[in-house]
């Protein structure tokens, strides 16, 4: 599944821009402030129904304008899409498939599997557990259908207990607590399961293959915590905690606790590993769910790699598009200048565009 057509309407500094795209390989040069990454970012908002820049939709529509529209066509091999979405000042939005019109976001973000690599992506391992969950569960998202159901209850499962612990009284309320609690534990330990197995049975194998190219000098270990003591099931420690957990006004283990842990020579990568090394561990890890996807599945993702030059030298540059290109993405790539673009001259297909104030113009390398 690839992105044939990309038309974007004021967003940002693009005021109308329509792009007919290469299948394999998309480039977009130009001066800081220019609205290259700005073109990622409308795209990305097909992939994830919102930015990879702000949290605030309303920081992305153009100045003056009520409001953004994004709209794509994507072909593949037996069938064509249109798939669109529109932000509104009112924070109002609508997605559209195929002329249908829906409020749910979750309806655009299954259609289309986007992935993004920035400068800040060494925050994927730099950053809070959290950060390493959705990297999991974006996964599961497009490759396991039960799983977004299943996380979305455990998500009001949570928020129901953790409620009802503030209050601090459980008089009349006993069933009530029961009943949410059973929730947890259920769904909990099929979200757990899913993760584990996620890990275990193929993505670590993925993401250490990745990484003997990548960092050949360093020796990884990728683990699942699950987010309690491995010695009990989550019911009994959720038993166990109980007292500390009302106490608090929330419960202290699950599967919302959980963590990807990436040990390199015996220590926490994000303790050994340079800035650099960091990207190149996340472009594995990265590039494995791009693998995966299209094992488990036959789709293939849209790559999204902002200033690519950023942190990475030559080499780095070059194997981490390669293998890219080998895993049959699509892949869209901002440069500042030709100097960042050596990797060109290894593929036939592609197409580059110069931005310069919110326009865009294809041009010759």
């Amino acid at each position: 599944m690839k992105l044939d057509s990309v038309q974007i309407s004021q967003f940002r500094n693009i005021e109308r821009l329509s792009i007919k795209l290469d299948s394999r390989l998309n480039i977009f040069v130009g001066e800081n402030g220019s609205g290259k990454s700005s073109i990622l970012e409308a795209i990305h908002y097909l992939g994830f129904a919102r930015s990879f820049r702000t949290s605030k939709h309303k920081s992305v529509i153009k100045a003056g304008t009520s409001g953004f529209t994004v709209f794509c066509q994507i072909e593949s091999s037996n069938e064509s899409k249109r798939l669109g979405i529109q932000r509104s000042t009112d924070d109002q939005c609508l997605v559209n498939i195929n002329g249908i019109k829906s409020r749910k976001a979750t309806d655009l973000v299954s259609q289309l599997p986007v992935q993004i690599f920035t400068p800040q992506s060494s925050e994927l391992l730099t950053g809070s557990p959290k950060l390493r969950r959705k990297y999991l569960d974006w996964l599961l998202f497009h490759v396991e259908h039960p799983f977004n159901a299943n996380a979305q209850i455990y998500a009001k499962a949570i928020k129901s207990v953790n409620a009802i612990y503030r209050k601090g009284s459980y008089q009349g309320q006993s069933s009530q607590i029961d009943y949410w609690r059973q929730l947890l534990i259920e769904r909990g330990n099929l979200i757990t399961e899913m993760r584990s197995a996620l890990v275990t049975d193929r993505l670590a194998e993925l993401i250490n293959l990745n990484l003997t190219e990548f960092l050949p000098e360093f020796s990884f270990e990728i683990s699942y915590y699950r987010g309690w003591e491995r010695s009990l099931s989550f019911e009994e420690c959720l038993s166990k905690n109980f007292e500390k957990d009302q106490k608090n006004g929330f419960v202290s283990v699950g599967p919302h606790k959980a963590d990807l842990k990436i040990k390199a020579n015996g220590l926490h990568a994000q303790e050994i590993l340079s800035r650099g090394q960091l990207r190149m561990l996340v472009a594995a890890m990265q590039l494995a769910q791009t693998e995966y996807l299209y094992e488990v599945t036959g789709r293939n993702s849209i790559f999204l790699l902002d200033d690519i030059g950023a942190e990475l030298d030559v080499e780095k540059r070059s194997a981490f598009i390669s293998k890219l290109h080998q895993s049959e993405s699509q892949i869209f790539v901002t440069a500042i200048d030709n100097s960042h673009l050596e990797f060109l001259a290894n593929y036939n297909e592609n197409k580059v565009f110069h931005v310069e104030h919110g326009c865009v113009k294809e041009k010759e390398i």
